[in-house]
């Protein structure tokens, strides 16, 4: 099919539940996307955080064929190797004991939800626990992980939400203390918050609800399915706060593109969940963690975090100067490579620019750009894409 027929029948045929750029996009390589009409894009969104490794990479697919050719699917009712090594290598990097496979972050969510409440359950024998989440947040649009989304806009159609889930303000520990009480069993927020503008949680802030949770005997549970997996510059961001959360979701590049999902938790919480308590049917397949484990191997060899922290740093460097130069540019903020300029108008305009003069790039919240590239980025791809923005920037303001 030609571009033209592709979106035509695209527009006929899908649930319109996204506003698509009229693009089709066909294949991509390093940190480049090319349409149909064989136009090429610099990938500043890689697929919202997902692709880390960038495009074609010859290992990452020669692991996923290998795999295809092998095994495909099997249920959670038989072992299988892949599930195991990426089991190994999921829990190593994060610190956590146990993982349960998804298919995709907010079934991460949905599990880690359950997870606390089963947990809390079990200390007291009560069904009418309590969650803390966060204004602004996002964790997901299916119904748990929607209620726990801090948006009231996501959420006004689809009510009642889940009971006991109470609002805090981010990085507001007084916010946080005011809402405990008995029933409190958990309190779930993304370590930098992305959907909701790019904020990374303040170090007083997450050091006050590690402490206040071990002094209520309270769950933390943090979302890192888009800042997890290198792209703040170590394997998950509360690592450099020094903090370890009781339960953590991850999703996105933990398999660069092919979808998986997990929630892991410690030794003592995990086992709080027993056969018949929760299940997936394609979650932990052989095809997902084939490409997981390989994604491991491959942030590894190929020393994705230093280049985070050397890239994101450069990539900061730049943006604030954009600050500098443009008044429609009010903030920068982030941390490795999710990182966010906050704008004094809509930034559709800018985006849309950007697109024309071959940049993609994403919004966040209601007027902050998102840059979540690929994590293999170099200098020299930023140079580019500041040009670029620079160019978007001008035609919006002109």
């Amino acid at each position: 099919m030609d571009t033209k027929t592709i979106i035509e029948t695209a527009e006929e045929k899908l649930i319109h539940t996204y506003n698509r750029y009229q693009i089709v996009l066909d294949k991509g390589d390093g940190v480049r996307l090319y349409d149909t009409d064989g136009k090429e894009y610099l990938d500043f969104g890689a697929g919202i955080a997902v692709f880390a490794l960038g495009y074609n990479n010859k290992e990452y697919n020669d692991a996923v064929k290998a795999q295809v050719d092998k095994l495909i699917h099997t249920s959670n009712y038989f072992y299988n190797e892949p599930a195991v090594k990426a089991a190994q290598a999921v829990t190593k990097a994060s610190g956590m004991d146990r993982v349960f496979f998804t298919n995709s972050g907010t079934e991460a969510v949905e599990g880690a939800i359950k997870l606390a409440k089963k947990y809390a359950y079990l200390k007291d024998g009560s069904t009418d626990h309590e969650i803390i989440a966060m204004e602004h947040s996002f964790h997901g649009r299916s119904m748990g992980a929607l209620a726990v989304t801090g948006n009231r806009h996501y959420q006004e159609a689809f009510g009642p939400m889940i009971p006991g889930i109470k609002f805090a303000k981010y990085n507001d520990l007084e916010s946080v203390k005011s809402l405990v009480n008995d029933k409190t069993c958990a309190i779930i927020f993304e370590t930098v918050q992305g959907e909701g503008g790019v904020y990374p949680a303040k170090k007083e802030f997450i050091e006050g609800v590690r402490k206040l949770c071990d002094e209520k005997g309270i769950l933390l549970i943090l979302d890192e399915i888009q800042c997890g997996m290198g792209r703040t510059g170590s394997m998950f961001a509360y690592q450099q706060y020094g903090v370890k959360p009781d339960i953590v979701t991850v999703a996105k590049a933990l398999g660069c593109g092919v979808p998986i999902g997990a929630f892991l938790a410690k030794e003592n919480v995990a086992k709080a969940l027993v056969p018949g308590d929760h299940g997936t049917t394609y979650g932990g397949n052989p095809l997902a963690c084939a490409a997981s484990a390989k994604v491991f191997e491959l942030f590894e060899k190929l020393n994705v975090l230093e280049n985070v922290q050397k890239v994101g740093a450069y990539m900061a460097k730049k943006l604030e100067q954009i600050v500098q130069d443009y008044d429609i540019v009010i903030e920068h903020r982030g941390v490795g490579l999710i990182q966010g300029i906050e704008l004094s108008l809509n930034p559709k305009d800018v985006i849309s620019n950007a697109l024309d003069n071959g940049l993609i790039l994403f919004s966040a919240g209601t007027n902050v750009i998102r840059f979540v590239p690929p994590l293999v980025i170099t200098e020299k791809d930023v140079d580019e894409m500041i040009v670029k923005l620079r160019k978007a920037l001008d035609e919006t303001r002109s």
